[in-house]
């Protein structure tokens, strides 16, 4: 399980448009994982809404947030034009990130073996190093978004 204090275990996974995207390529800032279950889900809906809202306070404190599902490029690629998210969302389509972080959630939906990812927030610093991590006790608890805003503008 990566806890607070690790290096964060790098990925590539591809964005909207099928570009990769490399973790370790944004050394010097913080990011934000901000792992979610399904697009188009009514509580994943209002998470990515709020990462939007609050973008300008994490943009201020040098924070890059990246959504992370399971979904499609093609999936997320409208979602993110549906709510005008202006972050990056990331495909974890054979869940090896969802893994590596500890971020997995079998059975959404009633759904007998299917994996997703779990509601999860990890926050990098700078230098690699897991700074932050919250998870949600089931897929339907959201983080507290002000405590992820205070947290990175520590």
């Amino acid at each position: 399980m990566v806890e607070v204090g690790d290096k964060a275990p790098d990925f590539t996974l591809k964005n909207t448009v099928k570009e990769e995207v490399t973790l370790s390529d944004y050394r010097g800032k913080t990011v934000i994982l901000a792992f979610y279950p399904g697009a188009f889900t009514g509580v994943c809906d209002k998470e990515m809404c709020s990462f939007q809202e609050k973008l300008s306070n994490l943009n201020d404190c040098n924070a890059t947030v990246f959504g992370i599902s399971v979904d499609s490029p093609w999936a997320n690629s409208e979602f993110a034009r549906r709510y005008n998210l202006e972050f990056e969302l990331l495909s974890d389509l054979d869940r090896k990130v969802v893994e590596l972080y500890d971020a997995k959630f079998v059975g959404l939906g009633g759904l007998d073996g299917y994996v997703s990812a779990n509601r999860v927030v990890v926050i990098i610093d700078s230098e690699g190093t897991i700074q932050y991590r919250w998870v949600a006790e089931n897929p339907g608890v959201e983080p507290d978004y002000g405590e992820i805003v205070s947290f990175c503008s520590a």
